[in-house]
């Protein structure tokens, strides 16, 4: 019996939705206060994702202001199929509101934002018989809609708001048969989220609740896997029904720190009686019938290509003349003449490296895995030294030094599971390569970058950044490390 582990797509990849176009699945997640935004992928068999692209990777689409703070940003995108158009609606939460975009193929390019003028957040999109397009929010209402001016055409119409847990939220709408379904979460994100469900013979309702909700929760379980929840269905081209959905993997001592964010997981459906059945989300689960691995790129970049991989990221915005990948050809030059500089790529597995060959010139610049501003440990080089230094809310401290000659040297970061005893949920350990070998600087407990001390709604996001003058990178590599 073949299996697949879960989580299908790791790291900070929450809220995801899915779509199916004949043997194809594509997959959208929130991305928060980065940019670009929104990150897609494809798979033929729900197991095997690689990232084809952003759907907002332009500054006409996202354009997040200097002021938008940690895990603002863009919120829970719905990705839907129809009438061979791809439409994708979600929320820029500081910005300009619920908007959708369009495109003909998935990887786009997708067109300028089309405003909703819906109250709420987690919008969804539904077309019925005849053609309406209904869209559903947060709280939750649904409203008919123009998709190709935004225009709301009927409602807001209140539902169904759940069983009476806090934040009713992330709605999507089914037909199934005769019946219309609502699947929304609540329960809050944290380890109360749960899935429930009911259904109506119109988008309108009234709606009855399924009489098992919630028909997913993982609450006062010692199960791995946590704060399952906010989750979207698929049918394969077999007639299988699939359930992607958020899940983090907390560790370490009460209460427990998770530091990828929160993940996207995958798990079988069952209909009996007319309502969908899921189990408990395992770590693995038997596969789908469909059964097609690929070759993934490769994680190390050596910045030969003459655009950037999809995967770097970072904080609001991009700005051209803050990087170049010509400037030194083979090298990813950043320049802080107009602020500090950071691209990233998100922290994907519990136990892992990643390493940077780097040239500082005479600027100041390192690695640094990020949590947000205020939460963050960098490995830096300037003036001929280099530093570790931690950034815990108010609190910045170097902590460990080490003189270097001057020219290209290699800075790394070892995050591991091993040993942690009854503290955090890993360790962090820095080093650059010396002479003599690669020199520790210092091993910093891992609990400081999780969501349980910096909150928000993001995960590690680990990468390249310069603070003062001019830097060039001639690689970066980031690699699982097997236990």
């Amino acid at each position: 019996m073949r299996t697949y582990d879960n989580p299908v797509i790791g790291g900070f990849h929450p809220d995801p939705s899915v779509c199916r176009v004949g043997e194809d699945y594509y997959l959208v997640c929130s991305s928060f206060e980065y940019f670009p935004g929104v990150p897609l992928f494809h798979s033929r068999d729900l197991v095997h994702w690689r990232q084809i692209g952003n759907v907002l990777d332009r500054p006409g689409q996202l354009d997040l202001p200097d002021d938008t703070p940690a895990s603002g940003g863009i919120y829970a995108p719905t990705l839907r199929h129809h009438d061979g158009r791809f439409y994708l609606i979600t929320t820029d939460v500081r910005g300009k509101g619920t908007f959708l975009v369009t495109a003909d193929r998935p990887e786009g390019p997708s067109s300028d934002p089309v405003l909703v003028d819906v109250p709420g957040i987690d919008p969804d999109l539904a077309w019925d018989e005849d053609g309406n397009c209904w869209c559903a929010v947060a709280g939750v209402t649904v409203a008919r809609i123009d998709p190709a001016t935004g225009k709301v055409l009927e409602g807001p119409l209140p539902i169904w708001s759940g069983t009476g847990l806090q934040h009713p939220e992330a709605p999507h709408l089914y037909r199934v048969g005769d019946w219309w379904y609502l699947m929304i979460a609540e329960g809050g994100t944290a380890h109360g989220h749960s899935v429930s469900i009911a259904r109506a013979r119109s988008p309108r309702g009234p709606y009855e609740p399924a009489p098992t909700n919630p028909i997913l929760s993982h609450r006062s379980t010692d199960l791995p896997i946590q704060s399952t929840g906010h989750a979207d269905l698929v049918t394969a081209p077999d007639g299988t029904w699939w359930m992607v959905l958020l899940g983090t993997r907390p560790r370490g001592w009460f209460p427990g720190f998770h530091v990828l964010g929160r993940e996207t997981f995958l798990t079988p459906v069952e209909w009996v009686d007319g309502w969908p059945r899921v189990g408990p989300v395992q770590e693995q689960h038997q596969a789908p019938s469909t059964w097609h691995p690929f070759q993934l790129p490769p994680v190390r970049d050596d910045f030969d290509a003459p655009t950037l991989a999809f995967s770097w990221i970072s904080p609001r915005s991009r700005p051209d003349d803050s990087w170049s990948l010509t400037r030194r050809p083979g090298w990813l030059t950043l320049d802080a003449r107009f602020g500090p500089a950071f691209f990233g790529r998100r922290q994907q597995h519990l136990d892992c490296r990643a390493a940077v060959r780097i040239d500082p010139g005479s600027g100041r610049a390192g690695l640094s895995v990020r949590m947000d501003e205020a939460h963050h440990y960098d490995i830096e080089v300037a003036g001929g030294v280099v530093s570790v230094v931690l950034r815990i809310g108010p609190v910045r401290e170097r902590i460990a030094e080490r003189a270097v000659e001057p020219g290209p040297l290699t800075l790394a970061v070892d995050i591991s599971t091993a040993d942690v005893g009854t503290r955090g949920p890993d360790t962090l350990t820095f080093s650059v390569e010396a002479p003599e070998g690669a020199v520790e600087l210092a091993e910093l407990d891992g609990r400081y970058l999780s969501t349980q001390v910096a909150g928000g709604f993001t995960g590690r996001v680990i990468g390249m950044y310069v603070t003062e003058g001019e830097a060039a990178f001639d690689w970066f590599d980031y690699q699982e490390a097997l236990r």
